[in-house]
């Protein structure tokens, strides 16, 4: 059973920072590509970013390129969301996933998210 677990979601002002923080055991972590997807009101899922599994190689959505960076800690088993100069348009519930593959070739974005967590809010008020 693979268990993530998110923190650091909140409200924030148009312009502003947020840090979202995933966590889970070294034998779920190591070795498997992580990242963040979204899902706002009525809207589907979508990726956000995601990181390799070295903490080499990093892809994201086009529409949060320049805003934000995802990284991982190996050692402490963390991958996080620094969040800059957010919009309204942000706003929606954060998802920390994680591949189904162990030691996925390849570009991070086209891993297969198998495990979720259960989600951390953001709001960005304008």
């Amino acid at each position: 059973q693979v268990q993530l677990v998110e923190s650091g979601g909140g409200l924030v002002q148009a312009g502003g920072s947020l840090r979202l923080s995933c966590t889970t055991s070294r034998r779920t972590f190591s070795g498997y590509i992580m990242g963040w997807f979204r899902q706002a009101p009525g809207k589907e899922r979508e990726f956000v970013a995601a990181v390799s599994w070295s903490g080499e190689s990093t892809d994201y959505a086009d529409s949060v390129k320049g805003r934000f960076t995802i990284s991982r800690d190996n050692g402490e088993n963390t991958v996080d969301l620094q969040m800059n100069s957010l919009k309204p348009e942000d706003t929606a519930v954060y998802y920390c996933a994680r591949d189904s593959t162990y030691l996925r070739l390849g570009s991070p974005a086209r891993a297969d998210f198998g495990s979720w967590g259960q989600g951390t809010q953001v709001t960005v008020s304008s």
